[in-house]
C-alpha cells in the first residue's frame, strides 16, 4: 500500500511562520508523499513563499505542490516558484513526475485548474470575449491535466489540482460561488485516465469525499475540512 499525505490552504505568511513544522517532523513514518494543494500562501509574495520554503523542506519525503488563486494575487508566481523549487519542493503547473516509492512508483500529474462550474449549471464559452476567456482558460487547464496522466509511465496515478473537479467536495459552500470554486471539465479529466485518486483544495467550507462521474475517489485536502497538519490516504499498489 501507498500512503498518500497531502493538504492545502495553509496560507502561510510570515506571522505563521513555524506552525506546522512540529506536525512534519516525522511525517515519514506515516506517508511516503506530502501533496500540497495549492494556496499554500496568503497574497502570493516572495516572502510569503520564503516561508511556506522554510515550513515544507527537508521532510523525509517528497514533497508535490501546486499552486492556487492566492499563489497568484502578486503576480509573482515564477519567482514564488523558483523560491519552492530551490527548496525541493516540486511545483506542477500542466506536468507531472514520477516518484520511485520503492514498492511501486507513483505519479502525480498536477495543474491549479480554474472555475466554471459543474454540469448543468456551469458557464460556457459563448458570448462575450470575457466570458469565452474565462472557459477557456477552465478548458485549457483540464486538456493539460489530461495530457499529464496520460503521459505518466507508472504503477500508480494521482491528480492534484487546487480548483474541485466535482460538485461534491464544494458542498457545503454557498451555491451560489460553486463556479468559482470548481470545474467539471477537470473531473472529466481525471476519468480519462486509469487515476487512484484525486487531491484539491480551494473549498474551506466544503465536503471531504467525492468521486468522478467514472468512480475515482476525490478528496478535498482544504486545512479548514480536514482540520489537521494534512490528511492520510491510502492506494492499493
Amino acid at each position: 500500500m501507498t500512503t498518500i499525505a497531502a493538504v492545502g490552504d495553509v496560507h502561510l505568511d510570515e506571522d505563521a511562520a513555524g506552525r506546522l513544522r512540529p506536525a512534519l517532523g516525522h511525517i515519514g513514518d506515516k506517508a511516503d508523499v506530502l501533496l500540497l494543494a495549492g494556496d499554500l500562501t496568503r497574497h502570493g509574495t516572495v516572502g510569503e513563499a520564503r516561508v511556506v520554503a522554510k515550513e515544507f523542506s527537508g521532510l523525509d519525503v517528497p514533497v508535490v505542490a501546486v499552486l492556487g488563486n492566492h499563489d497568484y494575487h502578486c503576480d509573482e508566481v515564477a519567482e514564488v516558484t523558483s523560491v519552492l523549487a530551490d527548496a525541493g519542493i516540486h511545483v506542477l503547473e500542466g506536468d507531472g513526475m514520477v516518484l520511485d516509492l520503492g514498492e511501486c512508483t507513483l505519479g502525480v500529474a498536477g495543474v491549479k485548474g480554474f472555475g466554471g462550474g459543474f454540469e448543468g449549471k456551469c458557464g460556457t464559452a459563448f458570448g462575450e470575449p470575457e466570458m469565452k476567456s474565462f472557459i477557456g482558460h477552465t478548458v485549457a487547464a483540464a486538456d493539460q491535466l489530461k495530457s499529464a496522466l496520460a503521459a505518466l509511465d507508472c504503477d500508480v496515478r494521482v491528480a492534484l489540482t487546487h480548483y474541485a473537479p466535482v460538485p461534491e467536495t464544494v458542498a457545503g459552500e454557498p451555491p451560489e460561488i460553486f463556479p468559482f470554486l470548481g470545474a467539471y471539465q477537470l473531473g472529466n479529466a481525471i476519468d480519462c485516465c486509469d487515476t487512484a485518486l484525486a487531491v484539491h483544495g480551494h473549498a474551506h467550507f466544503g465536503s471531504e469525499r467525492g468521486q468522478t462521474p467514472g468512480g475515482v475517489p476525490v478528496r478535498n485536502v482544504a486545512q479548514p475540512v480536514i482540520n489537521g497538519a494534512y490528511a492520510r490516504y491510502r492506494l492499493p499498489t
